[in-house]
């Protein structure tokens, strides 16, 4: 077999961390902004934020929930009435307390010491206390429940060590905040808004996830119980996707969230926030990513298929891109996976080999090349992007079929890229976790072994809390693995906790993560 050029300078296996960087930039992704930890979020990598958002939508509205939008400056007092929930974000909050610039007589400008603001206000690194005061205004009677609200909004949190999508200071997301007449009905949200998750990670951005409860010190500032989708990335590590959180009545208690019962009687709201961000766009990069760049999801991709003339800037263009332009409208009138075929015909100066690896490096799932000996035989290059390469030569696997070939079996061959991406990496998940781990001593020698990308271990866990937790969380500090969650579907615990040596209760994810 010939040796194969990959489109990337660096390898997955080479330096994980610098490959993810390059497939941002080589597939054209973002940019940084000059502003530390913010980016600049380009075309592409926003058509894909903008289908995520698309689609999260749906299922969110779907659900009976109602879209709103609530102020980006959050008054401090609105943290400080609850205390949990403020020093989980302490260290995280930039805070606004001028309103007003002036020369410093030096060319430069200060913030005013006249215009000081009476109250500092927060710029929004989630919205629970905000939402928590409309909901005391809107919430009178038990008439007025469940309340389902969400909003798509961008966030600020003053991160020490930034990497884009995955960990930056302003990030894009939703956020859906929901009160209830008791706890039953807001665990029953809490639940819909995983599994809302688990869905969409898996069936529209061919990322599989494992869904389960949080423990006790992974819990969201505030919150009786968090529940998260972890991905695993091709390095090993986990990715917290999204997050579901059961509030009880924290909050209700400090926003005065009640309402009166059918008895008249005054009760607190019972309360859930739940939330997916852009980093999924950096879990999509890091598990479907190869070393030829960006592959998308078809479900997610803003083009499903790219069609590039080859134009050599003779007359017979016109005909050529007549014929690619009629391509064009035959296949958007296809649908795949319930959605007409979203196609673009790149009529862009410069040589359709040039730009094939221009949207290979994007990841765009088909790409179909037409020449004019295409154009005289009927006939079009088609490659698909999850498989790249031919394996017995090393060349670009192009299949060359007609037209109406291709045109007919394009929602089926695209429903093909989406499935074959998600069992891939579903199958690379599986084949990483290992189970059967007995003592901390085999967790600490399985993560320093040989295995340059070593997975996860599931372990049996005793469910501590209180000291006992600070303990375990101490113990795994120095080896910088962490709890991830507690698997739904995990088999009963049959022995001893690793941590404590008390009986199981459960069986939990470690692992090093994002």
């Amino acid at each position: 077999m010939s040796q194969i050029r990959h489109a990337l300078n660096i390898k997955r296996e080479d330096d994980f961390a610098a490959w993810y960087q390059e497939v941002i930039t080589a597939a054209d992704m973002a940019e940084e902004s000059g502003v530390r930890g913010c980016m600049v979020i380009k075309p592409w990598g926003y058509g894909i934020w903008e289908r995520i958002q698309r689609l999260m939508d749906d299922r969110i509205k779907a659900a009976g929930v109602q879209n709103c939008y609530f102020p980006i400056f959050i008054p401090l007092r609105n943290f400080e009435r609850e205390a949990e929930h403020v020093e989980g974000f302490a260290k995280e909050m930039a805070v606004v307390t001028h309103h007003r610039l002036i020369s410093d007589g030096k060319g430069g400008l200060i913030p005013d010491p006249e215009a000081k603001l009476e109250e500092p206000l927060v710029v929004r690194p989630t919205s629970e206390t905000i939402i928590g005061d409309a909901m005391a205004r809107w919430v009178q009677s038990w008439r007025d429940l469940p309340l389902l609200t969400n909003q798509w909004a961008n966030v600020v949190r003053w991160e020490m060590r930034t990497r884009m999508f995955l960990r930056t200071t302003e990030f894009l997301w939703q956020e859906g905040h929901t009160a209830h007449a008791d706890r039953a009905d807001a665990l029953a949200e809490t639940h819909r808004a995983l599994e809302m998750y688990r869905a969409c990670a898996e069936e529209d951005l061919a990322l599989p996830v494992i869904a389960g409860e949080k423990p006790e010190n992974e819990r969201f500032p505030g919150a009786v119980e968090t529940w998260s989708i972890e991905a695993m990335m091709q390095d090993g590590k986990a990715l917290q996707a999204g997050t579901s959180h059961y509030l009880g009545t924290n909050f209700a208690h400090a926003a005065g969230i009640k309402y009166q019962d059918r008895e008249g009687t005054e009760q607190y709201c019972h309360t859930t926030s739940w939330g997916v961000s852009t980093r999924m766009i950096g879990g999509v990069i890091m598990t479907h990513g190869d070393d030829d760049g960006l592959r998308v999801p078809p479900r997610i991709a803003p083009h499903q298929v790219v069609i590039l003339p080859m134009l050599r800037e003779t007359p017979e263009d016109e005909a050529l891109l007549a014929y690619c332009e009629e391509l064009r409208a035959r296949l958007a009138s296809q649908s795949a996976m319930g959605e007409p075929v979203r196609v673009l015909l790149d009529k862009s100066p410069g040589k359709a080999a040039g730009k094939r690896w221009d949207w290979v490096r994007k990841g765009a799932p088909v790409i179909i090349e037409v020449g004019p000996r295409d154009m005289a035989e009927g006939k079009v290059a088609q490659i698909r992007r999850d498989r790249l390469w031919n394996p017995d030569n090393g060349k670009p696997a192009f299949a060359f079929i007609a037209r109406e070939d291709a045109i007919g079996a394009i929602g089926t061959l695209l429903t093909d890229i989406q499935q074959s991406l998600f069992d891939e990496a579903r199958e690379r998940r599986d084949a990483n976790i290992t189970r059967g781990v007995n003592s901390l001593a085999e967790v600490e020698a399985f993560f320093s072994g040989s295995a340059k990308f070593p997975g996860w271990v599931e372990v049996q866990w005793s469910k501590p809390t209180g000291a006992a937790l600070e303990k375990v969380v101490e113990t795994l500090k120095g080896t910088k693995l962490t709890i991830r969650n507690v698997p739904r579907d995990a088999a009963p615990a049959d022995g001893a906790c690793i941590f404590t040596g008390e009986p199981a209760v459960e069986r939990i994810l470690v692992a090093r993560a994002y």
